[in-house]
């Protein structure tokens, strides 16, 4: 049985187009995944910097543990972040023992994504991560 003349290379260019459509969701997929990882890398540094900066001793202290503790963090969950913005409120530490107090964190990256090469895909996003963590009611402050 012979094909009709009319319907020759069909099939080739179903598959092109069917290539070209699972390639175009792999890419979503994965530039989703980047968006995702890179969102819970940031939330997990803010989380660990307030934890850090709530053990400390004295807000100084806090503020110096906080940033080491985020900045490790982001780099081992490999986000790309160009220049994280890491704000730490310490005035926790200057309300008298015995009452509560917390420690607060809050991080902000740009990540870029100009790697990608899926159209409208954009250069960069902007993620933020936000965690407050308490100090010990009794413990001595500085």
């Amino acid at each position: 049985m012979t094909r009709p003349e009319k319907e020759s290379g069909v099939v080739a260019a179903e598959a092109a187009i069917g290539m070209l459509l699972l390639f175009f969701v792999v890419g979503v997929m994965w530039a989703l995944g980047r968006y995702v990882a890179a969102g819970q890398g940031v939330d997990a540094a803010a989380s660990d910097a307030a934890r850090a900066a709530s053990l400390a001793r004295s807000a100084g202290e806090a503020y110096g543990a906080a940033q080491s503790a985020a900045a490790a963090t982001l780099a081992d969950n490999d986000v790309p972040c160009d220049a994280p913005v890491i704000e730490i409120d310490t005035s926790g530490f200057a309300v008298p023992i015995g009452t509560p107090a917390t420690v607060s964190a809050h991080i902000t990256c740009t990540v870029p994504l100009g790697d990608l090469t899926l159209p409208a895909t954009p250069g960069a996003v902007v993620l933020t991560g936000a965690a407050v963590s308490p100090l010990d009611t009794y413990r001595e402050r500085n």
